[in-house]
């Protein structure tokens, strides 16, 4: 199984991107598919998540302006951000919880992909 992140880049105050995270490999199915960030010299920290019934769960710092939402007939989850501030700026994660053939739901983290909110 593996989490391919894509969609970030760099963006002005102000702008927006859509991140994009699918999972492929032998999947039964997921349950909890999330994204974090990591800014320099700060700890990993949740951003976002959703659970297969659609449930959503945000940090305070992007309530209002990111969106989590997920397409479980391509294994994907995205997150729109709008209204990017500096403060964003950070290598974002996603994560899931994925059930293959044979074994219990394992976590799996993507390779990160750079989101840079400057001017």
């Amino acid at each position: 199984v593996q989490l391919q992140a894509s969609g970030g880049g760099l963006v002005q105050p102000g702008g927006s991107l859509r991140l994009s995270c699918a999972a492929s490999g032998n999947i039964l199915s997921i349950n909890d598919m999330g994204w974090y960030r990591q800014a320099p010299g700060k700890q990993r920290e949740l951003v976002a998540d959703i659970n297969s019934g659609g449930s959503t769960n945000y940090a305070e710092a992007v309530k209002g302006r990111f969106t989590i939402s997920r397409d479980d007939a391509k294994n994907t989850v995205y997150l729109q951000m709008n209204n990017l501030k500096p403060e964003d700026t950070a290598v974002y994660y996603c994560n899931a919880d994925i059930v293959v053939p044979l074994t219990m739901a394992r976590n799996y983290w993507g390779q990160g992909t750079q989101v840079t909110v400057s001017s």
